[in-house]
């Protein structure tokens, strides 16, 4: 089992990390002349020297306030009708927003039975809220307090950049801002498209969809926007018309998705909807893949070969379906439920990692695959491959603490690179959070071993991290910083690994009567 102990020390504080070369990072200060082995590298890099070092400080966005239902009284006008009041309730919020009308109708309008019979089931609701909030305490917080604490950033909330995604085939990449806004970055051109819609409110997540080179799905406060981009256009603001809106009742705020990798299909999911939802997006219609428990879902990782998806829940436990006929097998946890995952490129492994426990586990499905078709199959049991818990370094400088649960995890194309953002332990002094990086080898045998850590400007620490889908040279893993910077970290390396077969079918869109297959496995 690998653990923090056995890696090397962080950069000193004002060095920030430039690459990997000869199997170590590189560190240097950005106003002091560059390494020569990087200089060289970055020569004879194009691919790198075209992409764009952003900067996107807090201080030029703004952000929306808050959107509380008790400013809607403030703006409704109560001389209306009582079913044009209740019409407009059911649009906003539903069901409620219209027993609450009817309980606040005035007594002179002769409806003092319906009044008393609303009154009723609106306490019948709040009572059942209230033991539902119980059983799921998250289903009490705020829109935006449920994306803060289900998002893959660090600090969703206060941080500049949001969400981010890299273009699975082109040299170009979405980012979500603080206010709203996404801008598309592209190293051939000097147009930065700015996309804004009117329903495009706290995004959580960016996805853009295989096999084509212009749509981006983004994961909203109250449905899914798909933007259809031209790649050819030099507009700088595509029209509300380009986009695409994909909503269902009950499905919001949406925290996560996940398209196939075939491109066919998307995944969305939300922390307060129990069913995870298939969109068929060509026709916009959508089938719920429902299960009872969990609470919700809040985290989508589809795998490269397009035959299983991780589904993580607000509870202690979490699912993996299987692509083709849709059935599921559920692993509860210990402790917490699970934060992140990712899958090795040949799908054959899964990373995870669980709130409350600085480990990463590990489940193979290699040893199944090939044999029976519509079965998830896997290991029995996880096994935990590294400790990433609190550890003191003495460097030159002072100590360093380095340390805590795991806030994301991404693996790069090749199978050889895996990224780590470790949150400061709230228990410990001067603990900040880390990308810690390590060596993988998924054959013959699975190894993680240490490689290092990332830091950034002094004051800087990581939010969001993303490995480049084709970059030539080794890996390329993209930081977004707290301080809106948005950094490319290469690591150069000659990759031992084949190249990963495609998916060989795509995942069928499932029936309204696919349904789980429950198997309870212990970690």
């Amino acid at each position: 089992m690998c653990s923090l102990a056995l890696f090397p020390p962080p950069p000193p504080p004002g060095d920030v990390t430039l690459c990997e070369f000869n199997n170590a990072l590189l560190c240097g200060r950005l106003h002091e002349q560059l390494p020569l082995a990087f200089q060289s590298q970055l020569l004879l890099c194009p691919q790198l020297s075209q992409l764009p070092t952003l900067n996107l400080p807090k201080e030029t966005l703004k952000a929306h306030s808050r959107l509380e239902h008790s400013t809607r009284p403030a703006f409704t006008h109560h001389q209306e009708a009582l079913w044009k009041r209740c019409l407009s309730a059911w649009r906003a919020v539903g069901l409620y927003g219209v027993l609450q009308e009817l309980a606040g109708a005035q007594e002179e309008e002769g409806l003092q039975w319906l009044k008393a019979a609303s009154s009723c089931a609106l306490a019948a609701c709040r009572c059942l809220a209230s033991l539902h909030g119980s059983l799921f305490p998250h289903l009490s917080l705020t829109t935006e307090d449920l994306i803060t604490v289900f998002s893959q950033a660090v600090d969703w909330a206060g941080c500049t950049i949001r969400a981010f995604a890299w273009h699975p085939h082109t040299n170009k990449f979405a980012v979500a801002l603080l206010d709203d806004s996404i801008r598309v970055y592209n190293s051939s051109s000097a147009t930065i498209p700015s996309l804004k819609h009117r329903l495009q409110r706290a995004v959580a997540a960016l996805a853009w969809q295989p096999l084509s080179a212009s749509i981006v799905a983004v994961a909203c406060q109250s449905c899914v926007l798909l933007w259809h981009l031209d790649p050819t256009s030099l507009s700088t603001r595509p029209s509300s018309g380009c986009a695409q809106v994909l909503s269902y009742p009950g499905h919001s705020p949406v925290t996560s998705l996940a398209w196939a990798p075939s491109g066919e299909l998307l995944l969305s999911a939300s922390p307060v909807d129990t069913a995870m939802l298939v969109w068929d997006v060509s026709t916009e219609s959508c089938v719920q893949l429902q299960w009872f428990g969990g609470g919700g879902v809040t985290y989508l990782a589809w795998s490269p070969d397009g035959s299983k998806v991780l589904a993580a829940t607000p509870a202690a436990v979490f699912r993996v379906w299987e692509a083709q006929t849709w059935t599921c097998e559920r692993w509860p946890t210990i402790r917490g439920r699970c934060q992140t995952g990712c899958w090795s490129p040949d799908g054959s492994r899964l990373l995870f990692s669980v709130l409350g426990e600085a480990l990463i586990y590990s489940l193979s499905f290699s040893e199944y695959r090939g044999e029976m078709q519509g079965q998830v199959g896997g290991s029995k049991a996880a096994s935990i491959m590294a400790d990433v818990s609190l550890t003191t370094f003495e460097t030159l400088y002072g100590e360093e603490r380095i340390g805590g649960d795991i806030q994301a995890m991404v693996w790069d194309p090749t199978g050889e690179r895996l990224a780590v953002i470790i949150r400061g332990s709230p228990d410990a002094a001067c603990s900040q959070s880390y990308v810690a990086v390590f060596r993988t080898r998924n054959s013959p045998v699975f190894e993680l071993l240490p490689c290092g850590f990332l830091r950034g400007e002094r004051g800087a620490e990581p939010q969001l991290i993303s490995f480049h889908p084709s970059f030539h040279k080794g890996a390329l893993l993209t930081v977004c910083w707290s301080t809106g910077k948005i950094s490319h970290v290469p690591f150069f390396f000659s990759s031992a690994q084949l190249p990963c077969a495609s998916p060989g079918c795509s995942p069928a869109m499932p029936s309204a009567s696919a349904r789980e297959q429950p198997l309870f496995c212990e970690l």
